[in-house]
């Protein structure tokens, strides 16, 4: 019987691992940057927490969930985002006790029952930020420089950043209402999803991906023709600081992001190799949903964004890193006498280099081989000889050159060298 992955997850393997490595760490230098700090919550929540916290009607509670019962009867979901795990610890652990901005960061997996697709999976991969704390419209500008930051550091260069307004509990309701008289005259137009999304949740129709829905959008009424007064004035400020710093941007008064919690300020960043499903990255702001999960109210904004569809459009681009994990040195017995010396000689060097060896017991021609397909750039050779001197062997794989080395010496040698590369 033969085992394979389950659908909508793969393995990542090594010599490709080190491109998640690369990205999560050039995710984290500019999170650093900024002044947040890591937070790792739990793989699953109770169910309610997601459904509290996204929206009922929403597509991933409603169809996209890893949803089960634990053996005490409890309904448990594993993470589909991670913006409620975030709040959740944030109340629990009585965060706003801290001065200032609580300014978060986290990587991990994330779970979505999803029709895979090209850099989409069951099982995929995000980051994110959430700033809680500030009602300022500097905040949302923050949270979407890290995001373009985080995409720029990996290399990717082909890049659109779209912005919207989602408005406020003060003037969504007037604009929930146009929406819903314009979309009655259209119902016949309309998927099954967004017919039952007119009465109770308009807003998610212009999420909607299929097409028949969305040639429907441009006779629709949009939420920057009813902002009221004050998140007139934050969409203002908010274009106006996007200026300041010089990050093009354009507005997309359709975009809506495909959770409930959003007001004001919603952005994506998209990358055009990526065809329809162009979207890296995206987020906004919050303000009402700590409230709504049972805390004080709270301004918040963030964003999460996919390593998967990331390291994809790197490939795209042809832009890919040079992240080789090849060993420093490579250390190969000659004989008897430098087989019972090794093990030392690589402990020994292992706590400043990474050093690799044969572990076959071969002859000479065969080790060089194999220092080859691992990449070395030097090859330490040890026999009775060199034993008996008190030396080592080193070749330069690259030049072909051999130079004798005292044994004393040997690891400030490698420091000097491997600098001079």
């Amino acid at each position: 019987m033969k085992y394979r992955a389950m659908r909508g997850t793969r393995d990542i393997l090594p010599g490709e691992t080190r491109k998640w490595q690369f990205a999560e760490g050039v995710f984290a230098g500019v999170a650093k940057r900024y002044g947040c700090r890591e937070i790792r919550f739990p793989i699953f929540e109770a169910t309610d927490l997601f459904e509290r916290g996204i929206g009922e009607m929403t597509d991933i509670v409603k169809k996209e969930m890893y949803t089960f019962h634990d053996r005490k009867g409890r309904s448990l979901t594993l993470r589909p985002e991670g913006t409620a795990s975030v709040v959740r610890a944030y109340l629990e652990h009585s965060l706003a006790r801290r001065a200032g901005v609580v300014k978060l960061f986290y990587m991990g997996p994330m779970f979505r029952y999803d029709r895979p697709g090209q850099g989409r999976y069951r099982q995929f991969h995000q980051v994110g930020i959430e700033f809680i704390g500030s009602p300022d419209p500097q905040a949302d500008v923050e949270t979407l420089e890290i995001l373009v930051g985080f995409l720029k550091g990996l290399g990717l260069r082909n890049l659109e950043t779209r912005i919207n307004s989602l408005g406020c509990p003060v003037c969504r309701p007037g604009y929930q209402q146009s929406l819903r008289d314009a979309l009655a005259g259209i119902t016949s137009s309309l998927c099954e999803d967004c017919i039952e999304r007119v009465e109770r949740n308009p807003l998610r129709v212009l999420d909607c991906k299929q097409e028949k829905c969305r040639l429907q959008f441009g006779k629709l009424p949009v939420m920057l023709d009813h902002l009221c007064g004050e998140c007139d004035d934050h969409m203002k400020r908010v274009e106006e600081m996007l200026g300041g710093i010089r990050l093009p941007y354009r507005v997309d008064p359709l975009l809506v992001r495909g959770l409930d919690y959003y007001t004001r300020t919603t952005y994506e960043v998209h990358h055009a190799g990526l065809g329809s499903q162009s979207a890296l990255g995206g987020g906004g702001r919050y303000d009402g949903l700590i409230e709504q999960m049972g805390g004080p109210p709270t301004p918040a904004v963030g964003f999460s964004a996919g390593l998967e569809r990331a390291l994809l459009s790197l490939d795209e681009e042809g832009a890919s890193p040079d992240v080789a994990e090849n060993p420093d040195v490579f250390i190969a017995p000659a004989d008897e006498t430098g087989e019972r010396e090794i093990p030392g000689l690589t402990h020994r060097l292992r706590q400043r280099f990474a050093v690799e060896r044969d572990y076959r017991r071969r002859n000479l021609k065969s080790q060089f081989k194999s220092a080859a397909d691992h990449g070395a750039r030097f090859v330490i050779i040890l026999g009775e000889q060199e034993v008996a001197e008190g030396s080592v062997a080193v070749k330069d794989m690259e030049s072909g050159e051999q130079a004798k080395v005292p044994l004393s010496a040997i690891e400030e040698w490698l420091e000097a060298n491997l600098a001079s590369l």
